[in-house]
C-alpha cells in the first residue's frame, strides 16, 4: 500500500481494514471500519477530502477523487464501488452499489439503497432518489430496487467483500 501525506494531510484508516499492497491512498482520506481497498485502486484526497463510512469496498482499478476546493467525495456505510469505477466529487449515501466501470461525476448525489448499473455514467449534478436503479449514458432511472435485489446484491456484495478481505488479512 502506498499511503502518503500531502499538504500536511495524512490518510486515516479505520479498524479491521484491508488495503492491497499496490493500492494508493493519499491526502485527506478518512476511512471507517471494515473497509477494503483492492488492487490498483486509487483514493486521492489531495485536492479535497474523501470521507468513507464503515464496510466500504473499493474494488480493483477504481478511482475515488475530488475537485479542487469545490467538490469533496463522501461515501456512506455498506457501499460497494465496482472494478474500474470512477467516483469523483460526489455524495454516495448508505447501502449503495456502484457497478463496474461506472462513472459518478461531480456534485452527484446517490441516495441510500440505490444501484448504479455497470457502465452507467452519472453526469455532473445527477440526483439518484433512494431505492432506484440508474443505467445508461447518460444514466437515467430504469426501475426501483426491490427488497430481494437489495439483499441479493447490495448487502451480499458488501458482506462478501468483508469475507474476502478476511482471507487476505489472514495470510
Amino acid at each position: 500500500m502506498i499511503k502518503r501525506t500531502i499538504n500536511g494531510k495524512t490518510p486515516q484508516l479505520g479498524q479491521d481494514c484491508f488495503i492491497a499492497e499496490n493500492a494508493v491512498i493519499v491526502g485527506e482520506v478518512h476511512m471507517g471500519d471494515q473497509c477494503s481497498i483492492w488492487y490498483n485502486a486509487v483514493l486521492r484526497g489531495d485536492v479535497h477530502y474523501i470521507k468513507m463510512g464503515n464496510k466500504v469496498n473499493v474494488q480493483d482499478g477504481a478511482v475515488v477523487h475530488c475537485t479542487y476546493k469545490k467538490s469533496p467525495t463522501t461515501i456512506g456505510n455498506n457501499v460497494s464501488i465496482g472494478h474500474n469505477a470512477i467516483v469523483h466529487g460526489c455524495t454516495i449515501k448508505d447501502n449503495v452499489l456502484i457497478g463496474m466501470g461506472s462513472i459518478v461525476m461531480d456534485d452527484c448525489v446517490v441516495e441510500s439503497n440505490s444501484i448504479i448499473a455497470a457502465g452507467a455514467v452519472l453526469t455532473k449534478g445527477t440526483y439518484v432518489p433512494s431505492g432506484t436503479i440508474f443505467a445508461g449514458m447518460p444514466a437515467k432511472q430504469i426501475k426501483e430496487v426491490s427488497p430481494e435485489l437489495s439483499k441479493g446484491e447490495i448487502d451480499r456484495i458488501a458482506d462478501n467483500y468483508v469475507t474476502y478481505s478476511g482471507w487476505f488479512k489472514a495470510e
